[in-house]
């Protein structure tokens, strides 16, 4: 996930097709589903604390933002309006979300088969509150 360099030039949220637009200074630009953006957080809530520890995200093919807030000059903090406001996406990570987002988008839709949801079912399914120990950040 290495993207030494790359800062955004430009973003913009569309609240009404729940996508986030980003241009980088490389020329690369991107328009990133926030279900994607959700899914994907790279917040412990979502990615756990190490590997075999991700919490599979269910019931948000209807977020949106409420906001978006810079942290620095390396990442935004958004905050959905399912209420997650922990996730701190770096430039590199919007850009790795941007550049892979159609494997990304296969692989949690397989992932939601595995679970013993639909391709699309998943996507609307209530999520399941994670057994002991699950991490409140």
């Amino acid at each position: 996930m290495t993207t030494p360099n790359r800062h955004p030039t430009a973003i913009e949220i569309h609240k009404a097709s729940r996508t986030l637009d980003i241009a980088f200074d490389d020329g690369s630009a991107f328009t990133l589903p926030l279900e994607l953006l959700r899914v994907y957080s790279p917040s412990a809530e979502v990615r756990g604390h190490g590997p075999g520890q991700e919490t599979l995200q269910t019931g948000k093919r209807e977020v949106n933002l409420a906001g978006l807030e810079q942290v620095g000059n390396y990442a935004v903090r958004p905050v959905f309006s399912d209420g997650h406001d922990t996730g701190i996406y770096t430039w590199e990570h919007l850009y790795w979300l941007g550049a892979n987002q159609e494997a990304l988008w296969e692989d949690y839709l397989r992932q939601l088969e595995a679970a013993g949801f639909t391709r699309e079912s998943g996507r609307d399914a209530p999520m399941i509150a994670a057994g002991g120990g699950g991490c409140a950040h």
